[in-house]
């Protein structure tokens, strides 16, 4: 009866872990050894107080769910989004505007949107790869996820609409393409080249806002005219109420910021490839062959600008003509049978009035150069680690360089397209990404 007693009173000396390893045994053993575990990696030692029940549960207070939201949405992400809208200004020759404001507004909902819908989608997948995750943590319900996705869906659309028609129409293609991705398309085969063309859709809504939207509340039904500085009434095309008039500079501008826009299609591609590996890892050709195609990338986005011949518009894809389409270019105007292009005229709504314009022409190249070179030093390294060990680690570090990649690629197409004051602008975005970046993940 002695030893019993002594036995009993040994017991209760052990650590709580400890104590019920030996008492419980099975799976209760198993759960406070592992807790008892944590407690020693946390510098506790496993003597750590029982845990108050007056105190809120992980998750419920105000500042815990402040923060899964801000992991489901992928905060540290955003920005890689208001680049898009201005790299599609810049390539239809326009300056920023209220068109361009309108469409990174709804780029950044639908953006949010496409997370939201994520996370809801893969739900149980993620118990099982991801487990800290909001939504299989009980941080954050499937319902509430689910209903987040449908009004940012909403809100984008209906920022696209206060552009106009022609963006609205954009928009509701690139909310159309996340939401199929999200709900089937990313785990077939199409699920890259869906990825892909969202973000080409994404640049093309900037331009497409940026050339069509209304300056404002304009005059009744018909078509505007503009009296420039020659003194030479011009009839413009761009009236948003009239339904043929707007097809020109829709598909004009649609035209003219197409290279860019698959440019930053590509990458997508590539860091969606890459993004297909992260949770398991083990692909080394996948990470190699989109580190080729980003020294492509690059090299196609200085060669571009370097056989521009003197003189010529900078912007890709138009070449001061109605490239071959019977379009106007954004920016030219008609009367008749006179062409007059904005540039080359100096009429006031033209490239020339804008502070692009005043930016010395020898800053131009080194900006597209030192812009190139951060693309590729962001992106590339990860991509390279991740190729020579293809571990879950690595890999999802590659993924988030390739995010992150994308923002010196945006001002890169932006200073090509002559616009090197929205390519320092879009540049100013790095540091608070990277810093926004060590405290949420952007994979």
């Amino acid at each position: 009866m002695r030893w019993r007693l002594r036995a009993l009173s040994a017991l209760g000396a052990l650590p709580a872990g400890l104590r019920a390893a030996s008492v419980g045994g099975g799976h209760a053993g198993d759960h406070a050894g592992g807790h008892a575990l944590q407690d020693g990696l946390s510098g506790t030692g496993g003597t750590a107080p029982a845990p108050d029940r007056h105190r809120p549960s992980p998750g419920r207070g105000r500042g815990d769910t402040v923060r899964a939201w801000t992991e489901l949405f992928r905060v540290s992400a955003l920005f890689s989004v208001p680049g898009d809208a201005l790299a599609g200004a810049a390539a239809v020759g326009r300056s920023p505007g209220r068109g361009t404001a309108l469409a990174i507004g709804a780029s950044l909902c639908l953006y949010e949107a496409g997370m939201a819908l994520n996370d809801w989608a893969d739900r149980e997948e993620d118990a099982v790869d991801r487990p800290h995750r909001p939504i299989p943590s009980g941080r954050i319900s499937p319902p509430a996820a689910l209903g987040a996705a449908g009004v940012l869906t909403a809100a984008g659309l209906a920022l696209a609409a206060r552009a106009g028609r022609p963006a609205l129409a954009v928009a509701t293609g690139l909310a159309a393409t996340v939401w199929a991705y999200d709900l089937h398309l990313k785990h077939t085969k199409a699920g890259p080249a869906a990825m892909a063309a969202a973000r080409t859709l994404d640049l093309l809504l900037g331009a497409t806002a940026t050339a069509t939207a209304p300056a404002g509340r304009g005059p009744g039904p018909g078509p505007r005219t503009a009296r420039p500085a020659r003194g030479v009434t011009v009839r413009l095309t761009a009236a948003p109420d009239n339904v043929a008039a707007p097809l020109r500079p829709t598909l004009g501008a649609l035209a003219a910021a197409l290279p860019a826009a698959l440019v930053l299609g590509a990458h997508t591609y590539g860091v969606t490839a890459v993004s297909r590996h992260e949770a398991q890892g083990g692909s080394t050709a996948v990470p190699l062959a989109v580190l080729a195609t980003t020294a492509g990338l690059g090299a196609m986005v200085l060669a571009a600008h370097r056989g521009r011949r003197p003189g010529e518009p900078a912007t890709p894809g138009l070449g001061g003509s109605d490239l071959g389409l019977g379009v106007t270019a954004p920016g030219e105007y008609r009367e008749g049978s006179q062409h007059l292009t904005g540039p080359t005229h100096h009429h006031p709504t033209a490239r020339a009035s804008t502070p692009d314009h005043l930016t010395a022409p020898a800053l131009t190249p080194l900006l597209l150069t030192a812009f190139t070179g951060a693309y590729l030093r962001t992106a590339g390294p990860p991509l390279l680690h991740a190729a020579l060990n293809p571990s879950p680690p690595l890999t999802q570090r590659a993924v988030g360089g390739g995010i992150r990649a994308m923002i010196p690629l945006q001002a890169a197409l932006a200073t090509r397209a002559g616009a090197p004051c929205s390519g320092l602008a879009v540049m100013a975005l790095v540091p608070l990404a990277r810093s926004l970046a060590r405290k949420v993940s952007p994979t």
